[in-house]
Parts: structure tokens; sequence; C-alpha cells
């Protein structure tokens, strides 16, 4: 039998961690290095970054940030 899989999403808004609800009304939930971090105790399967900015504003995500977090999974 298949074992369920943890997918968390992390939403990027203004470099920080956000909650949505439909990608509106964002609200500031922490950083995302210690979401990262905590995830990675949690031992999650994988970890989707949506940096909700990009599109909004027709920009390339940020990939310094992503980067960072990447180093930071296990």
């Amino acid at each position: 039998m298949l074992k369920p899989r943890d997918n968390p999403v992390l939403l990027i808004h203004k470099g920080g961690l956000y909650k949505t609800v439909n990608f509106g009304n964002p609200k500031y939930v922490g950083d995302p290095i210690n979401a990262v971090r905590i995830f990675n105790e949690k031992v999650v399967d994988e970890l989707m970054v949506i940096d909700i900015d990009a599109s909004r504003h027709s920009r390339e995500p940020n990939y310094v940030m992503i980067a960072n977090l990447a180093k930071e999974c296990r």
C-alpha cells in the first residue's frame, strides 16, 4: 500500500512566507527559511515554492531566495 505524501506549499510575497485564501488577502506567517527547517524536522516529501508577486508584476521569481531555501532542504 502506498504511503500518503506530505507536500507543503510555501507562498512567497514581499520576501516573506504568507498564507492566502485563493491567493488573495495575504497574511504574514513567518520567515521562509524557518519554515523549511520545520518541514525538514517533519520529514516532508517535497516543498513547492510559489512567488506570488512574480506573475503579478511580470517578473522572474526570486532565484536567490529559492537557492537559499534549497540549501536548507535536507
